[in-house]
């Protein structure tokens, strides 16, 4: 049996798009300041209001102002001051990490990933994103890193479904030789950069980022009206393979990974090879960092 009759694969969109609806969005106080983040108006007072509502986010950021990164001479204890040190970027960055955790810090079975896995994958895709908008000048280096964060939120919602058709799925990956992700479509009707574009647009994030989220698997077929989000949807698309590559959160649609060239292309990178081994080193040396964002 290599597919699943028609009533089935309806019987699991339904309960796809019910287990949607029952995803919480952030939380208010999240939500809040986030938006205060982004209003040119506020300041570092008004976020901190917002964010003090959160103790464990309140020591993240005191810590990382604090941190010798930052060349402080003195303690910083007012998280005012730690947020207009670190900027609104790097603040809404950590905000947005705290939150995603709790979700994907679990296994995912239908994946092949253990507990951990996707979080760890993702936060090396987020860093390795940023690591190329840097490197290539091409977009914003924490566009690249929430663009990276999220590009795989949506296994989350899924897992239970692919676990269910796993074998088919694979079977069908080996038969016709088509990325997982096009099988997971043919078999549940949706793929997990589908639900994760849906997701993120539930959590009221910027366009870019469902951009970078939904065509992530296929970076070619950008839609004219999208073009000016390439750039993002590129460096994701590369420092995804990356990590892949390098055996990074490499589940079960891993080993399908390929690296487009026209991504490569666009973002000005004409020594993959040599990329590689750069990222060979930096991926050692962001290990320390991963494991303080699980602390939070």
């Amino acid at each position: 049996m290599s597919e699943i009759d028609e009533k089935s694969r309806e019987l699991i969109k339904t309960r796809i798009i019910s287990k949607m609806q029952d995803i919480k969005s952030f939380p208010q106080f999240v939500m809040e300041t986030m938006r205060k983040l982004n209003d040119p108006d506020s300041n570092a007072a008004d976020v901190a209001k917002s964010l003090s509502r959160d103790e464990g986010l309140v020591l993240r950021i005191l810590k990382l102002a604090n941190s010798a990164a930052y060349g402080q001479s003195r303690s910083i204890s007012n998280i005012s001051e730690a947020i207009a040190l670190l900027g609104y970027k790097s603040v809404s960055n950590i905000i947005l990490a705290a939150t995603v955790y709790s979700a994907m810090d679990k296994g995912l079975t239908g994946y092949a990933l253990d507990r951990g896995e996707l979080w760890r994958h993702s936060l090396m895709v987020a860093y390795t994103s940023r690591y190329l908008a840097k490197l290539t000048g091409k977009v914003s280096t924490e566009d690249a890193y929430v663009g990276g964060l999220l590009h795989d939120i949506g296994k989350v919602i899924l897992n239970d479904y692919v676990r269910f058709g796993y074998g088919i799925i694979v079977k069908i990956v080996e038969e016709k030789h088509i990325p997982f992700t096009e099988a997971e479509w043919q078999v549940l009707g949706f793929d997990h950069a589908e639900i994760g574009e849906i997701l993120v647009s539930r959590w009221e994030m910027p366009e870019s980022y469902r951009v970078a989220v939904a065509y992530h698997h296929k970076p070619n077929e950008l839609p004219e009206d999208k073009l000016q989000y390439q750039p993002l949807l590129d460096v994701v698309t590369v420092a995804n393979t990356i990590c892949l590559m390098l055996g990074i959160g490499l589940g079960a649609d891993g080993l399908q990974a390929y690296i487009f060239p026209e991504p490569l292309e666009r973002l000005g990178i004409t020594n993959f090879e040599s990329l590689f081994s750069e990222m060979i080193d930096f991926a050692g040396k962001v290990a320390s960092d991963m494991g303080d964002m699980a602390g939070l």
